[in-house]
């Protein structure tokens, strides 16, 4: 089983690429380079992160990145407190179409139920809904400390922890009640499969000298 992770720069879905892992998958790491909207600690973290996977999981865990910086600028045009839920349906859909393309049979995510705004079950539903390609969330049932737990034990936690710049897109009031019927509205305003498309091609590998982030 190969699987693409979508894996950023905190503490969450270090943890569920090493899950699924443990369990046998071979890892492809995609991480969705937010700038504008962050900075570039964020890519020198998740070289760090993917370094550390490795390490721990003796597996070769290609990295790649893909551009989400312009679709995070037509969401918030388009969206407003949908930018959440929209960044999310967005990565989800460049994550399976890079997967099909990259022979994966599956989408890893660090969700975890009812922790952030994007993470309400409503949410979680209506930012899937007509996916059509399977979705793995390891972490779903867990709670903040138990995922922290694993993710010191595993090394990454100390990692995710660096600082870097948080997402400027975030809207000041992020819905947490999502409909799909809203979903599609929106959806049809952003020539969505023109935004997945260019960002699936912009996808690179990584690799390089790694340094620590600074402060």
């Amino acid at each position: 089983m190969r699987l693409v992770a979508l894996i950023s720069g905190g503490i969450d879905s270090p943890v569920a690429a090493y899950l699924m892992a443990k369990t046998g998958a071979d890892i492809v790491i995609l991480h969705m380079d937010n700038r504008p909207y962050s900075d570039d600690r964020s890519i020198e973290k998740v070289k760090l992160i993917a370094e550390q996977l490795r390490h721990v999981t003796g597996k070769e865990m290609p990295l790649y990145t893909a551009s989400h910086g312009m679709s995070q600028t037509l969401i918030k045009r388009k969206c407003g407190g949908y930018q959440c839920v929209m960044c999310k349906r967005t990565m989800m859909f460049v994550a399976s179409e890079f997967a099909k393309r990259n022979g994966c049979s599956g989408v890893i995510m660090g969700d975890s139920l009812g922790q952030v705004a994007s993470q309400t079950l409503k949410n979680i539903f209506a930012e899937s809904s007509g996916l059509n390609f399977p979705i793995v969330r390891p972490l779903i049932g867990m709670d903040k400390i138990e995922i922290e737990n694993i993710g010191k034990r595993i090394g990454t936690y100390e990692i995710s922890i660096l600082p870097e710049q948080p997402c400027a897109a975030l809207p000041p009031k992020p819905t947490t009640g999502a409909s799909s019927d809203k979903i599609i509205e929106l959806q049809e305003k952003l020539d969505f499969r023109q935004m997945i498309d260019d960002s699936v091609d912009s996808a690179k590998p990584i690799s390089g000298t790694l340094r620590v982030p600074s402060t």
